[in-house]
């Protein structure tokens, strides 16, 4: 599956907008994916992750185990791990850092896929791999449905995407006036409060 597949299924099911949307990395982009509008459809998410467990295949060969970062990780990691034949695992926040909970948990030296849905900065995967790290995992692949850095980010392990976008994102105080003139919207889960 090529970029413009996948951002093809993004297009088709709603979820490529455009405006002025605050990231969970906290900075400010006119693009935003809403990959639940994908991943609420079981065709779209299915074409998707087997394209990703394709291209992990292809790079490191088998893996034991595939680890999501919750929320935003859950279904395209569980779908990948389908296609890969391995069972999935996320960690969630605790505290503010990624833990295994729910009975979750590693054997020493398993071979781990990291699959997330989208990377902006790189912050979640990188979390997300010191977790996976702390409990006893070897991190061989990092992968993801989109790359919004166009290859720049250092998620602190090989990463493959389906598709790589250069999507421009911004700190708030340094918005180009085009942007700032946009209301607001914060579609991200990071900052989400009880």
């Amino acid at each position: 599956m090529d970029r413009d597949a996948v951002m093809e299924e993004f297009r088709a099911a709603g979820a490529l907008r455009e405006g002025h949307f605050v990231l969970s990395s906290g900075l400010h982009s006119g693009v935003f994916l809403q990959k639940n509008l994908v991943f609420m459809h079981a065709d779209r998410a299915e074409r998707l992750c087997r394209a990703m467990a394709e291209k992990i295949t292809a790079l490191v060969g088998q893996v034991d185990v595939v680890v999501s970062p919750a929320v935003g990780g859950i279904i395209p990691g569980y779908e990948t791990a389908r296609w890969l034949k391995v069972p999935a695992m996320y960690v969630e926040r605790e505290a503010g850092q990624f833990k295994f909970r729910r009975g979750f948990h590693l054997e020493p030296g398993v071979r781990v896929a990291m699959v997330e849905d989208i990377v902006t900065t790189g912050l979640s995967s990188r979390e997300c791999i010191a977790a996976i790290r702390a409990a006893g995992g070897d991190v061989v692949v990092a992968a993801c449905v989109v790359d919004r850095s166009g290859g720049e980010a250092e998620v602190g392990a090989p990463l493959v995407s389906l598709a790589s976008l250069k999507v421009p994102a911004y700190p708030a105080d340094q918005l180009p006036p085009e942007l700032a003139a946009l209301p607001v919207e914060e579609p991200g889960s990071r900052r989400l409060t009880a």
